[in-house]
């Protein structure tokens, strides 16, 4: 009686069964059916997580020097960290992306907090900006851009937009960009990838960041540069940081600068990154850090201490960081001959391009970073799983590290195969 009655009104019966199930995002999702395929050919290229030559998960020699250090030393202990997070790693992690001869750094006008990893320096700056940007402004990302740009933005309550960026030859669409970008309104939030723009891999010139920073000049817009492969891309810290310095040091353009050491270090587990906003003054600076605190203390409270200080460990030291910088070189150049002896393969065997737009396969080694942006249709994608086993995300990005010298002709003649299959 009484029961059934009431069941419909709220509090009465069982609390979550209205609760709808959660789509699959589609980067994890990969690695849940590989993970179920018991096929021992299987090939994993879903998952942005570097891999040696020989398809396994590595731990860097200089952090396990780090850990060594931590292990021996009876003075460490495993108290909370401040809100802002461990302040020898703060204060090295701003460097390394500003550069040593930054005016910004300088004149003590950086507020940064430690965040979880690069996801969660971006989540912190979505809601500083949700709180504290004036008339909830629109926040522009790239099309295509890493899948969870979107959902972090919505989450703090701001609207998203898309901005062209990839020609149909898989170039750098740059006038369609600009355009986009200039017909934003003032104010604006534009989400730009430091380097290694992920999934496609490609990159503005030097040129044109000159007149990306033209256009956020005018628009006067709030600058997020989302770093989450500096580094890894080139091998280079520097040369991987060129967008950020150009603008904080050559144009004085206030910006925020989100920093991920997941791949850099493979220390993916450890979740350790940082949210930096270069600010206008040094007053200012400590205002908008005071907030950051306030946003981080009701999220998670402190950040992550035993990640916080390998990172720290290796960057204060200098034969620490000479390895560091050796083995950033190692896995990049591993990343580069893969790309290269993927389109050797494509050709050796006489692979036509994945449609009608590309003369050649030649976008796969003109891109840099973890991810080949390759071409292929969705349809593609999945023959290569039903048939081949290999596993990657249905826009055709594979992840190049998990192509190896034993697997690049396999997955060649699968894509092959998967082309010619689909035009019968």
């Amino acid at each position: 009686g009484r029961f059934e009655k009431m069941s419909g009104k709220v509090g009465w019966g069982p609390k979550w069964q209205h609760v709808p199930m959660a789509p699959v995002d589609p980067i994890l999702g990969v690695a849940v059916a590989y993970n179920a395929d018991p096929d021992p050919s299987k090939i994993n290229l879903g998952i942005g997580a570097y891999r040696d030559a020989s398809g396994k998960p590595i731990v860097l020699k200089c952090i396990k020097e780090a850990e060594r250090a931590i292990a021996s030393n009876p003075e460490m202990n495993k108290e909370y960290l401040p809100v802002q997070g461990l302040e020898p790693f703060l204060k090295v992690t701003s460097q390394v992306i500003f550069g040593k001869g930054s005016k910004a750094l300088a004149e003590g006008r950086v507020a940064v907090v430690q965040s979880l990893s690069g996801t969660g320096a971006l989540r912190i700056a979505a809601e500083f900006i949700s709180m504290y940007a004036p008339g909830n402004p629109q926040v522009y990302i790239s099309d295509p851009s890493w899948g969870n740009h979107h959902t972090i933005f919505r989450k703090a309550g701001l609207q998203t937009q898309l901005y062209r960026y990839l020609t149909p030859q898989m170039g750098l669409d740059i006038e369609g960009m600009l355009a986009d970008l200039a017909a934003a309104p003032l104010g604006s939030v534009f989400v730009l990838h430091t380097v290694a723009h992920n999934p496609t891999g490609v990159d503005p010139t030097p040129a044109q960041w000159k007149r990306v920073a033209d256009v956020c000049e005018k628009k006067r817009a709030i600058v997020i540069f989302d770093t989450a492969y500096q580094g890894y891309a080139t091998g280079d810290l520097d040369k991987d940081a060129y967008a950020v310095r150009y603008f904080s040091n050559e144009r004085n353009i206030e910006l925020m600068v989100t920093q991920s050491y997941s791949k850099n270090f493979g220390l993916y587990g450890e979740r350790i990154g940082a949210l930096n906003i270069a600010c206008a003054d040094k007053e200012t600076a400590m205002k908008v850090r005071s907030q950051l605190n306030g946003i981080v203390r009701p999220m998670y409270s402190n950040p992550q201490l035993h990640g916080a200080r390998l990172v720290a460990g290796v960057l204060n030291d200098d034969s620490l960081r000479a390895m560091w910088e050796q083995e950033l070189k190692d896995m990049s150049n591993r990343i580069v001959d893969m790309r290269g002896a993927l389109v050797q393969s494509l050709n050796r065997i006489g692979c036509p391009p994945p449609n009608a737009k590309f003369s050649n396969w030649n976008h796969i080694t003109s891109q840099i970073g973890m991810f080949a942006f390759t071409g292929l249709a969705p349809q593609h994608c999945d023959a290569l799983t039903k048939k081949h086993h290999i596993y990657c995300t249905r826009n055709g990005r594979f992840s190049m590290a998990g192509v190896n010298p034993s697997n690049v002709e396999h997955i060649a003649k699968s894509m092959k195969d998967v082309i010619q299959g689909s035009r019968l």
